[in-house]
This record gives structure tokens, sequence and C-alpha cells, in this order.
């Protein structure tokens, strides 16, 4: 296929655009990618093959859909926009291997998704321009899931994908640094200007890779107490995390007995929530939970 027949050419996007009166909704973040270098590197970074499958949420016209037909043996499209159904099926008709499913992904049973649409494959692995006013949410769910993943890929703000890929220490890194590299380790691929799109979007993009782990690095007891702990570290940046915690699982009492509990976890008073590694905050779980703080 010649680089102008690709849907991302930007030829034939503003063609498709027009032929289907297609009109942009602002309040689903559409942003139509019309650069197939990058395209290529998304979907290069998912190592697809003709034994693995491909979901991808949001296909909007299907540029990355066609690029990902290409490489996988199965394809799986969620549109939440019933209005880009017609077109889908359209654009996407020469591949008999791609399904179009109209749904919004947030409410869809993943679990029951993976069981009937990827049984003839071995692997599967996420490949999405996500909107980006829900990248968290659909992130998490697809991690929260311990769906069978392979990678994630997926498109997003920039800012987003560099708080996801932070170190300790450092003022990207927080709750969400944690929660995305307990499920899987992740891998910045590269950062996309603003001018590969229709329409170009306010904010800087960035492709991030997340290989799925199949066990978290560290050992917990309790998930929901763990990202508990966590989330209240991060209440107030700015504090300490013995003022953090005192707040959320101490209100009543003093500092003596909170304080005691982060000796014995190693862990200084006097420390930010920034600072602590995923090990620190497991073992800080594992005291606070032993001595039955919920």
């Amino acid at each position: 296929m010649s680089g102008n027949n690709h849907i991302s050419s930007p030829v034939r996007t503003k063609e498709i655009i027009q032929r289907y009166g297609f009109s942009f909704k602002k309040s689903l973040g559409q942003n139509f990618l019309i650069d197939q270098n990058i395209l290529d590197k998304i979907v290069d970074a998912a190592g697809l093959d003709q034994a693995a499958g491909a979901l991808e949420i949001g296909p909007g016209i299907g540029a990355l859909t066609e690029r990902l037909a290409m490489s996988a043996g199965v394809v799986t499209a969620v549109e939440i926009d019933r209005r880009l159904i017609p077109i889908l099926r359209d654009v996407l008709a020469s591949y008999p291997h791609v399904k179009i499913r109209n749904d919004d992904v947030l409410k869809v049973n993943l679990q029951e998704l993976f069981a009937e649409d990827f049984a003839a494959v071995e692997r599967v692995s996420v490949v999405a321009n996500l909107p980006y006013y829900v990248t968290t949410p659909i992130l998490m769910k697809l991690l929260e899931e311990k769906l069978p993943l392979d990678n994630i890929v997926v498109m997003i703000q920039k800012e987003v994908a560099e708080r996801m890929a932070a170190s300790p220490g450092g003022k990207e890194y927080g709750s969400l640094s944690i929660a995305v590299q307990y499920y899987s380790e992740p891998e910045l691929v590269c950062i996309v200007p603003r001018t590969v799109f229709i329409p170009q979007p306010n904010v800087e993009s960035a492709v991030i890779r997340l290989k799925v782990r199949e066990r978290p690095p560290v050992e917990v007891a309790d998930e929901k107490h763990f990202f508990e702990v966590v989330q209240a570290s991060f209440t107030q940046r700015r504090k300490t995390i013995a003022n953090n915690l005192k707040a959320r699982f101490f209100p009543e009492e003093g500092r003596e007995r909170l304080e005691s509990l982060l000796a014995e976890a190693g862990i200084e008073p006097s420390r930010r929530g920034e600072t602590l590694s995923l090990e620190e905050y497991a073992r800080l779980s594992a005291v606070l939970l032993a001595a039955g703080i919920v």
C-alpha cells in the first residue's frame, strides 16, 4: 500500500472526514494521527506477529487499526462514538480479522471480551492512541483486572507518561507511578509532536510501553490497603510522610505510635511520600496492617 493510501496519510484522513461528514467531538478527546512513522513505532513497540492479538481502544477512523491489521493475527477495536462505527467497518472491510465493537471500554467486561475475541492467539497486547481525558481510568482498569496481557503500548499526554515512568525523588513521582510500576515495567518509546494530529491537541504526547508483570515486584498481603497507604502518603505533597499518615490513619492519636511503626518499617518520619520506593511502601503497608491500622 503506497504512503498516500494509508488511512494515516493527511490526504486520506481529510478525504474520509469529508466523505462521511464527520465532525470532531471535543468531549471525546478526538485527535486523529496522521504520521505513518509514529504508527510504525507504536506497533513495533508492541512486538506483534500473526500469533498475537491486539486490543485497540478509541480507533477513530482506523489509522492505527489498519497498521495493527498488517501485523497482528486478530484485532479488536473498541470505539465509544457510534458515528465512527460505519466508517471503521467501511475503511477496514478488507481486513476480516478485525472486529469493531461499539462500546465504552470502562464498562466492558474485559475478561469476557478476551475469552471471545482472543481465544485463537497466543498472547495479546493493548495498542492505542488513548483519549487523554480518560487515560488513567482506562490504564488502571487494564492493569488491575489482571488480564492475560503481554504489553500495553499507548499514546498519552507526555506529562502523564513521564509520571508513570518516574523514579522516586522527582516531582513527577507519585501514586500513579507506584500503581503503574506495581503492575508493569514502564518505558518511554518516543515523544510525539502536536503537528502529527488532526486537529492538533493542546498538549505534547508520548508513546509509553507498559510490559505487564507476571507478578508484582514486591509481596503485598492486601493490595487495597497497600494502595490506600500510598494514596494517603501523597495527600499533600509538601507534607512529611508522618503528617500525611497521621491525618489518614491516626487522626485522634498522638505521634508516638505512628513514629514507632515508621521506625519499625525503617522509614524516617521527616521524609516525604515521593522519596519512598515501591519496596518501602510494601514494608510500610505490611507494618501498618500487622498493627491493625486499616
